[in-house]
C-alpha cells in the first residue's frame, strides 16, 4: 500500500486525486442509493453516486456528486435479479456495454434475459461486478471534473485486483 506522501506526490505530479487520503462522505441522498464508501475529492463532502450523464434521463452512466435531493443519482440493487435499477426511471437498469461506446455502462430498459444487466454485490469488499465477470468491478475513474455545482467521474469496468479500493468500494442502501 502506498504511503500518504507517495500518494500526495503522485497526485501532485499527475493532477489526479489521492484516493488513499479520503474520508467517508456526508451522504444526504435519500435511499435507495449506491455510493462510494470514501468521499475522495468531492469538494462538498457529498460523496459519489452512480448517476445518469447530464440532467434527467440519459443512456450513459457516470459517477457524480451525490445530490441531497436524490433524483437521477438514486439507484437500487436487486439481489434476486442482479439489477441495478434507476429510481427516477424505474423501467431502466444499468447495463454493461459490449461495444466501444464512450462509457462502459448504459441505462437501458430492464431485461431479465440480458446477462449484461446482471450484477453481484459483495457488501464486505464493496465490490459490484458483472455476474459473468467476477474479476472486474464497477469503479470510479481516477480523475474528477467539474459538473456545474457538482463534480463527476467516469464509471468504468476495471480489474478488481489492480484498482485502488477507494475507487471500487460501494455501499448499497436500499
Amino acid at each position: 500500500m502506498k504511503s500518504a506522501c507517495s500518494s500526495l506526490t503522485l497526485a501532485a505530479m499527475t493532477g489526479l486525486a489521492a484516493p488513499a487520503l479520503a474520508e467517508a462522505p456526508n451522504l444526504r441522498t435519500p435511499p435507495p442509493v449506491i455510493f462510494l464508501a470514501e468521499n475522495l475529492d468531492e469538494k462538498d463532502q457529498l460523496g459519489w453516486c452512480i448517476d445518469t450523464l447530464g440532467r434527467g434521463f440519459a443512456s450513459d452512466l457516470q459517477v457524480h456528486s451525490c445530490k441531497p435531493q436524490g433524483g437521477d443519482v438514486q439507484f437500487s440493487f436487486e439481489p434476486e435479479t442482479g439489477f441495478i435499477r434507476s429510481v427516477a426511471f424505474p423501467d431502466y437498469c444499468a447495463s454493461l456495454r459490449t461495444t466501444g461506446e464512450p462509457t462502459d455502462f448504459a441505462l437501458v430498459t430492464c431485461d431479465e434475459a440480458a446477462s449484461e444487466q446482471r450484477f453481484d454485490y459483495d457488501p464486505e469488499s464493496g465490490a459490484i461486478h458483472p455476474k459473468d465477470r467476477p474479476e472486474h468491478c464497477l469503479s470510479a475513474g481516477q480523475a474528477s471534473r467539474s459538473a456545474g455545482p457538482f463534480m463527476s467521474r467516469v464509471l468504468e469496468l476495471t480489474d478488481c485486483e489492480t484498482t485502488e479500493p477507494a475507487l471500487r468500494h460501494w455501499i448499497v442502501r436500499n
